[in-house]
């Protein structure tokens, strides 16, 4: 497809945003962004990124921040089966990747049942790029063998995960959305099996210019977001990775 060919109307393209920065885009990101006629777009969508879309196209805002949505899950599902019945080009912008805590399923699940046609487009989750931006691998030979991203924030509003396999050693956790649960995170994590020196990092507004990295312990991350203020959208990591920042840490000297 050219970039001058106009989308197919009366379809929904689920597109991942990446963590901030618009250069971390997809190439079939950008150009989707750029040509739709209406553009439903979340909280944690870089305004670079916005700044792509046709200046006719439709730009509807439904982002979720921490106890306050702008619209429910169900309007927002209803929202884009209308502008593709309208028979509009209809860019679902996630920040992140939208199938990774994104609720990027729930929402083709009621296109599908609507009949109406979708397409996927992936991108740069937050752990990803928040972590490269950070200097933190999240797997590396000598402290990670494995990586998990995990949700701190349940859909009942509880954080009760599966802390044993959390807590192991030579692996990297990544909790989305876990800066209201951090103490409880911490205090878990210790409780099943963690040094409570284990090395502990929360990286807010990653891959941008406002980026914030707060190094800790997991016996010390809950006093020290409270001390710093740190507020979402943040990621916590923990792991021994975490200890590789000040080696590897390229954005936040540049």
């Amino acid at each position: 497809m050219t970039q001058n060919t106009k989308l197919t109307a009366g379809k929904v393209w689920l597109v991942g945003a990446g963590p901030g920065d618009p250069d971390l885009l997809t190439v079939k990101a950008a150009r989707l962004i750029g040509q739709a006629d209406a553009i439903v777009y979340d909280h944690l969508v870089g305004d670079g990124v916005m700044l792509l879309t046709r200046t006719d196209a439709r730009r509807i805002y439904v982002g979720k921040q921490a106890s306050k949505h702008s619209m429910k899950q169900e309007a927002i599902n209803q929202l884009l089966v209308d502008l593709a019945g309208e028979g509009l080009s209809v860019v679902r912008l996630k920040g992140g990747d939208p199938f990774i805590f994104g609720r990027g399923g729930e929402e083709l699940e009621i296109l599908e049942a609507s009949g109406i046609p979708f397409e996927v487009v992936p991108g740069v989750t937050a752990a990803a790029g928040c972590a490269a931006y950070a200097g933190f691998p999240l797997t590396h030979r000598e402290h990670a063998q494995s990586v998990i991203f995990v949700t701190g924030h349940l859909k009942d509003g509880s954080v009760n995960l599966d802390w044993h396999a959390l807590a192991r050693p030579g692996q990297t956790v990544v909790f989305y959305m876990g800066i209201g649960a951090a103490e409880k995170i911490c205090q878990q994590m210790i409780r099943h099996g963690l040094p409570a020196k284990t090395p502990a990092a929360v990286i807010r507004n990653g891959t941008l210019t406002s980026q914030q990295t707060l190094l800790a312990t997991l016996g010390t991350l809950p006093e020290r977001i409270v001390e710093s203020d740190i507020k979402p959208p943040a990621l916590i990591v923990v792991g021994s990775v975490v200890g590789l920042h000040k080696k590897l840490n390229w954005f936040e000297k540049s």
